[in-house]
């Protein structure tokens, strides 16, 4: 196999997941490690001279079998932005807390090889959404996508800013908040759901926009069509505010618009057997823990 690893930062446990997964390589495999934590990983160990590594995107190629993330639900989300539309199917090894992305554990990981080395998985396709000016149709930024959710919000003021929303050219409202989020099926789970945000199925052809602590009270999550366009006009008292995209975060000018849509790739994410959406919901939200449940 052709392997992508992508660690965040250097910890004694990520090192020790990584020596476990380095005695279940063969001489065949092909490993490549991000950049900088490859240069911490040989200053400590020469186990893992045989790696290569890769620092961008640009370094990374369809040949690739799967991308390996060792952290949490943060460290996949980052691992995605090397990834970007190449298609090579991520796996999240969990040495985390509460994740919904990063669904391997770290003590299954003989059974984890195994099953990448027989290909008996599950590669499930993710809507991605992307941010782009208004006015010019160019990226707000190199990364201008995220799988999980793209949020604006106020800065370096304890002011509410004002969001005026359209909808495919259609006047929504203006929500006057700290911000807004807009949110995937995969994201819908995350500060979406903090915000009292609604769980949609991954599968499902929808995105959701969720006001992040609304002064208007009548404001409520709409669940929109992924295809629909979404239009921000953001202004405040301060003469920036912020824009999110997932692990990425941009500083935009006051009553700039932008446009947040489906993006033109979808992420694949490994589904190993044994795994669903649902077994993670009630393992993670303890959904059915109630004794009268027993």
């Amino acid at each position: 196999m052709k392997i992508a690893i992508y660690i965040r930062q250097y910890t004694a446990e990520n090192e020790s997941i990584l020596q476990q997964l380095f005695s279940l390589f063969t001489p065949d495999d092909q490993v490549y490690i991000e950049q900088e934590i490859l240069s911490e990983l040989q200053l400590r160990s020469d186990k893992f001279n045989s790696a290569k590594s890769f620092a961008s995107f640009e370094d990374l190629n369809t040949s690739y079998d799967v991308m390996l993330t060792i952290g949490g639900d943060g460290t996949l989300l980052k691992g995605i932005t090397y990834v970007r539309s190449l298609q090579i199917p991520i796996l999240g090894i969990n040495a985390g807390r509460l994740g919904f992305l990063a669904t391997a554990h770290k003590d299954d990981l003989p059974n984890v090889l195994e099953q990448l080395r027989k290909g008996d998985y599950q590669v499930v396709e993710r809507s991605v959404i992307e941010a782009v000016f208004a006015d010019t149709g160019e990226p707000v930024d190199t990364v201008n996508f995220a799988l999980n959710e793209i949020t604006v919000t106020r800065k370096n003021t304890a002011s509410m800013i004002t969001v005026d929303t359209e909808l495919n050219g259609d006047y929504l409202c203006s929500y006057w908040a700290d911000g807004l989020i807009i949110a995937t099926p995969t994201g819908s789970t995350g500060y979406s759901l903090s915000c009292a945000g609604p769980v949609i199925l991954p599968t499902a052809k929808n995105f959701v926009l969720t006001p992040i602590a609304p002064h208007n009270l009548s404001a409520r999550p709409v669940i929109i069509p992924e295809d629909a366009e979404v239009k921000l006009s953001i202004s405040g008292r301060e003469k920036k505010f912020l824009m999110s995209l997932d692990s990425h975060i941009k500083s935009i000018p006051n009553k700039q618009s932008i446009i947040v849509r489906k993006a033109p790739f979808v992420v694949k994410m490994i589904r190993l057997e044994g795994d669903s959406f649902i077994k993670t919901l009630r393992t993670k939200l303890l959904w059915g823990e109630d004794k009268r449940n027993k």
